[in-house]
């Protein structure tokens, strides 16, 4: 069950400025503006982010790396799960307040948001992996072959269609462009803890 995704076959969810594939993988240059929020302590709602999204069964996990490269407030990438315009969850690295940190946002709703900074994965290989399975999505996130880190558990109904991809976003900067390198579709963890 372990395969490449290939980039055509995702729909974005809002047209990002430039997109570019390549033999190394997905450039994508976000547009200034872009995010994903709604409500929770801010009062607005962000909906114009950039995410390749391709249907996400039920038992099954994705991948998606990408090299972080980061310079401006909020500059962030990872995997967008989607169930609709009010339900869903966009984990990875965002540069929030000069540092690069781990953290999800799950929204139903009206979102949180969690972080957690990871000094020394600038300029490296982001790996972010979700993992449907029951009536949760697991998030997991390493930096090159180290361990995977547990970012975040998170409720997704069991019988909800969704979908779920690479994703990228630029509130402030005006020239992100993030270098996805894979996305990979998998079987889902087989337990929430290491035995």
């Amino acid at each position: 069950m372990n395969h490449a995704v290939a980039w055509t076959e995702g729909t974005w969810t809002h047209e990002p400025a430039h997109v570019v594939v390549q033999d190394d993988g997905l450039y994508v240059t976000a547009r200034e503006g872009s995010d994903a929020w709604r409500i929770t302590s801010y009062g607005f709602v962000h909906a114009s982010e950039h995410a390749l999204l391709a249907e996400l069964p039920p038992e099954s996990a994705l991948e998606v790396q990408f090299r972080l490269d980061f310079s401006q407030q909020f500059d962030q990438a990872g995997i967008f799960v989607k169930v609709d315009e009010e339900t869903w969850i966009k984990a990875g690295v965002e540069l929030s307040d000069g540092e690069e940190s781990l953290g999800a946002v799950v929204t139903r709703g009206t979102s949180d948001w969690s972080l957690s900074p990871v000094p020394g994965w600038a300029g490296r290989l982001v790996t972010v992996r979700g993992s449907r399975s029951g009536d949760a999505l697991t998030i997991r996130a390493r930096v090159d072959d180290e361990p995977w880190r547990l970012v975040r558990v998170a409720p997704l109904d069991p019988d909800a269609a969704v979908t779920a991809g690479p994703f990228c976003c630029a509130p402030t900067n005006t020239h992100l462009t993030v270098h996805f390198t894979s996305w990979r579709s998998t079987a889902p963890d087989t337990a929430l803890h290491p035995s």
